[in-house]
């Protein structure tokens, strides 16, 4: 089973309990408006790169690392969703390999 996929607006949920901040405090402090905060804190939005440049800015991170959660979480989801799937499909070395054999039996 593949690590857990935690959305980006968790770990800006824990920084505002941390703070006792308010989304809405958050939005005005970054200048966005109230619903793009609420959405991503129940993970029903995405953190842009304005956003990630946004809360970097204001949490004194980089706008890197929240896009960064960002496409983690995106990634351990399709692992969830297609990581099976994803996995039964060819390599280029077994694709490779194919050929060259298909290769030497033309050949002989």
């Amino acid at each position: 089973m593949g690590r857990t996929a935690i959305h980006p607006g968790e770990h800006v949920a824990e920084q505002l309990e941390e703070l006792g901040m308010s989304a809405a405090e958050l939005a005005r402090q970054l200048n966005v408006p109230t619903n793009r905060i609420t959405a991503i804190l129940k993970g029903q939005r995405a953190v842009t790169g304005d956003t990630a440049l946004r809360l970097g800015h204001f949490f004194g991170t980089s706008a890197e690392f929240w896009m960064n959660l960002q496409k983690l979480y995106e990634l351990r989801i399709a692992a969830q969703k297609s990581g099976k799937a994803v996995e039964r499909l060819p390599t280029l070395a077994k694709f490779v390999k194919e050929e060259r054999a298909e290769s030497q039996t033309e050949r002989t």
